[in-house]
């Protein structure tokens, strides 16, 4: 059964941030999404100690529960998550919640097969998939795979059920036909039915996306309108991790904010009030976005 407005402000009634975030649903076109229940075994993950005290000081700003329950994450589906680096914040959610549920975790990081990959790259996602392998209770089900504009996602047509792409539209704007290189690879490794999922810095509307990328930021529409050039459908889009307080012009781009909190650069030093205005902000102003791979073409 389709996601009816009404459905959405059942879900918000329980959950307070979903009341304040204001969620948009989008004319959904053909997939249908599961109706929201709650979910035990993702707050338990959230709740695990798996967890460093310094991801879970960042849940007030990047509320997973809220959001990966707008995602319509569910038990037993193929995640896949786009670069998801060393840090793995969302990975010390997803791949537990997949394993504990009868699902799987992908991370799409570093083309370990193009010859010009550093050392360093192939040792990180090495250490990766030792971590993986040593921890088969939180992360029995995950693996890594190869990922880059040679080898796109380096997995089966159609094999999976959500791709998550957190903070990185702004890395592949600026090299040209990366971000519909890789649009094209979501489409097509994700099902019909299957959800890109988007957590990314806004840009304001209507500003250069290949100035505000080199500050961390893309606008809304830019993502957007590459998703639906590859196929996709908004579903809906939230503001659920909106920041009204980010006003952008910040002299080491997003990564002035917390969590980087970037305090000199190029003979640039901030002021101890500087730092101290900085950090009351909070972390970036984001769009918050759910695609959804048609079940047929869309005509």
């Amino acid at each position: 059964m389709r996601l009816a407005f009404a459905a959405v402000v059942a879900l918000t009634a329980l959950s307070p941030s979903l009341v304040a975030a204001q969620t948009f649903p989008i004319e959904r076109g053909q997939a249908a999404r599961p109706e929201f229940t709650e979910d035990s075994v993702l707050q338990s993950v959230i709740d695990a100690p798996l967890r460093s005290e310094a991801e879970r000081a960042r849940d007030a700003h990047r509320r997973p529960f809220e959001t990966l329950t707008f995602w319509g994450l569910q038990p037993g589906m193929t995640i896949v998550e786009i670069e998801p680096g060393a840090g793995a914040w969302w990975t010390h959610i997803l791949a537990p919640y997949a394993t504990q549920t009868g699902g799987r975790y992908v991370a799409a990081w570093i083309d370990t097969a193009n010859p010009q990959t550093s050392q360093g790259a192939r040792d990180a996602r090495a250490g990766l998939e030792a971590t993986f392998a040593a921890d088969p209770a939180n992360f029995g089900t995950s693996s890594a795979v190869d990922f880059g504009p040679q080898s796109g996602v380096a997995m089966p047509d159609r094999s999976a059920d959500m791709v998550l792409v957190a903070r990185a539209f702004h890395n592949w704007a600026r090299a040209e036909g990366r971000t519909d290189r890789y649009m094209g690879e979501f489409f097509r490794v994700l099902k019909p039915g299957g959800y890109l999922v988007v957590e990314q810095h806004r840009a304001e509307a209507g500003v250069d996306v290949m100035a505000s990328a080199a500050t961390g930021y893309v606008p809304e529409s830019y993502v957007i309108a590459a998703a639906e050039r590859a196929g996709f459908v908004l579903e809906a889009r939230s503001d659920l991790n909106a920041n009204p307080m980010d006003g952008r012009d910040h002299p080491f781009g997003v990564w002035t904010l917390p969590p980087v909190r970037r305090s000199s650069q190029d003979g640039r030093d901030l002021t101890a009030a500087e730092r101290a205005h900085f950090d009351a902000i909070g972390e970036s102003d984001r769009m918050t976005l759910r695609f959804v791979r048609p079940l047929s073409p869309v005509s």
